[in-house]
């Protein structure tokens, strides 16, 4: 007879459920942070951050009309296909005038 598998939730020995005991003990994450890495840094983790980090050289959106044997070309090489559309013109200006 095959083994058995054991269940997900008793297989991780270094993080048991939580009983009500523990979620009694706990505390907020403003109280406990600035005693283990101090006040400024605790305000830095606990402040709201929202939407994608600012970036040292920020893209610039446009909108392009290309063929659509081109589009396809791109896209068929899976996720990230605008990323190598990018570096593929890139490329080109490296030998060619954009005028």
């Amino acid at each position: 007879m095959a083994e058995r598998r054991k269940q997900p939730t008793s297989i991780d020995d270094e993080n048991p459920e939580w009983t009500a005991e523990n979620f009694a003990r706990s505390r907020p994450a403003s109280e406990v942070l600035p005693t283990l890495v101090g006040a400024k840094v605790a305000a830095e983790m606990l402040r709201p951050k929202r939407g994608r980090p600012v970036s040292a050289n920020p893209k610039e959106h446009v909108n392009l009309r290309l063929d659509p044997d081109v589009v396809a070309a791109f896209r068929a090489t899976g996720r990230g296909w605008q990323t190598r559309l990018n570096t593929a013109l890139k490329d080109w200006l490296k030998d060619h005038s954009p005028a």
